[in-house]
């Protein structure tokens, strides 16, 4: 049996993992997994963390583990500690399912987008690497291809929350009717206390913005208390769109995450800006 399917072992903490709800899987009770789920479970809480900002505690667990699961977790907690850990992922074996998943996403943060995808290409039936894929064709704005693996996996994974929220990420791009759709599937996850999370409010929130929501996508924004860096660069957004002056939340964002990509995009459009208004600044002899 498929431990992450409905009557899986791993079916539960997986789920509350791909909501997004990462203090429930660390707080998840794994001591009655089977011998064979213990190390699955046990990725998924080290990979909870590391979304939690504790890379420095998940690389001393994992340092001089010979286990490639553990050592892909390792690379990552390098990688995000600013450490370039490419190497140590290419040195694993890709026939490992969590090498594949976690050397796809730290190879596609490492802008080497087909490398990643020539990693994850490899799994035999995963629908977190369908997904990681999926997301990674958005990036390269190949909704196409995006669409492509969603209606493949369709075919043989069906109801499945992952499949549910790749085929919502795919309709936030194609847009027109496919924003009502997409919001209707992160609205019952955000509003319900089982399965909601800052991902799912901030996805939420996304969905309504997109449909000319203004009131709606703030109220969503104002239910994520802790700081968080997507809810302040939504929030943002909102912001300037309603109109208003945005600074504040732009500081509030460099405080948070300073190198969040929201801020190098702005760097790189405000320099363009000052380079382009040089070109037609009076000239004084």
């Amino acid at each position: 049996m498929d431990p992450y399917s409905a009557e899986g072992e791993l079916v539960n903490i997986s789920n509350h993992f791909f909501q997004g709800q990462w203090q429930e899987v660390v707080d998840f009770d794994t001591s009655a997994f089977s011998a064979e789920n213990a190390l699955p479970a046990r990725v998924l809480v080290l990979r909870a963390r590391l979304a939690l900002g504790q890379a420095k505690d998940v690389l001393a667990e994992v340092k001089g583990a010979q286990e490639p699961d553990l050592q892909a977790i390792g690379a990552l907690a390098e990688f995000q500690l600013g450490k370039d850990s490419t190497k140590t992922i290419e040195g694993l074996p890709s026939d490992n399912l969590t090498v594949q998943i976690v050397g796809g996403i730290l190879l596609q943060a490492a802008g080497k987008s087909e490398e990643a995808l020539a990693l994850l290409t490899q799994h035999q039936g995963s629908l977190e690497a369908v997904a990681i894929i999926v997301q990674i064709h958005l990036q390269q704005n190949r909704i196409d291809l995006a669409l492509k693996e969603v209606t493949a996996a369709r075919k043989w994974a069906q109801d499945s929350l992952l499949v549910n929220l790749a085929e919502s990420w795919v309709g936030l791009r194609q847009g027109g009717d496919k924003y009502q759709q997409s919001f209707y599937v992160f609205e019952e996850l955000a509003q319900a206390p089982s399965t909601s999370s800052v991902w799912s409010l901030v996805s939420q929130a996304v969905c309504e913005l997109h449909l000319g929501r203004l009131e709606e996508a703030q109220a969503a924004l104002d239910q994520i208390k802790d700081p968080n860096a997507e809810a302040i660069v939504n929030k943002l957004v909102l912001t300037v769109v309603a109109g208003n002056d945005a600074s504040e939340l732009t500081e509030e964002l460099k405080k948070v995450d300073p190198k969040h990509q929201f801020l190098v995009d702005l760097a790189e459009k405000d320099a363009l800006f000052d380079k382009a208004a040089a070109k037609y600044a009076p000239k004084v002899s």
